[in-house]
């Protein structure tokens, strides 16, 4: 065994048990607390897993969980940002790449390379892996929030716009898993879970 190398792995391992203590705004199903990071990391691996046969393109499915299961890291440093917090999206981009730096960085440099660049593929939304990852991230809050009778979106007075242009790429990973979150939406905005267009403004 390599002392130094473990031990730098060692570190990584236990710096990233630190995400357990990152709350999203999203709830557990059923009504239950809000969620943290690495529950929802794991649940949206074990989604990969399960509905990969709906991806548009053929995946390299260790590849789309491995970066599933480790895009949110960085808000060990960085925080949650909320969806729809257009403040805190401005800086998001700049708080989590100091934040992949120092992460990442406790790892040997191979190791180090390699997680760096599932982070980074994730973020730039281009290969077939990523984009089925990002569907799943855009998936996981969207079926809690109808589990739970829409309460975070209640909360928090979303638009059915909001929703729609986060997930304007979603279909690119899934087209038939974006059709059937376009189905949720509606029915929430229906049940007034969701608000309709702001006054003066109409949908494209």
């Amino acid at each position: 065994m390599d002392a130094e190398r473990f031990e730098r792995q060692k570190n990584f391992i236990l710096e990233i048990d630190k995400e357990k203590n990152i709350l999203r705004q999203t709830h557990l199903s059923g009504g239950g607390r809000r969620e943290n990071d690495a529950e929802h990391a794991w649940h949206m691996a074990v989604m990969a897993y399960l509905l990969r046969e709906y991806a548009n393109e053929p995946l390299d499915l260790s590849r789309t969980m491995m970066m599933i299961l480790i895009h949110d890291v960085v808000e060990i440093d960085a925080g949650d940002t909320y969806a729809y917090d257009e403040a805190g999206k401005a800086t998001q981009r700049e708080r989590e790449e100091a934040a992949a730096d120092r992460i990442f960085g406790l790892l040997p440099e191979d190791q180090q390379k390699e997680l760096r660049e599932l982070f980074e593929e994730f973020e730039a939304y281009e290969t077939p892996e990523a984009r089925f990852a990002h569907t799943m991230d855009n998936f996981q809050p969207v079926l809690l929030n109808d589990s739970n009778g829409g309460g975070d979106w209640r909360e928090h007075g979303v638009y059915r716009s909001q929703i729609e242009k986060r997930n304007e790429k979603t279909g690119t990973g899934s087209r038939e898993i974006w059709e059937y979150m376009q189905k949720i939406i509606a029915r929430n905005v229906q049940l007034g879970n969701l608000k309709g267009e702001p006054a003066g403004e109409e949908s494209d």
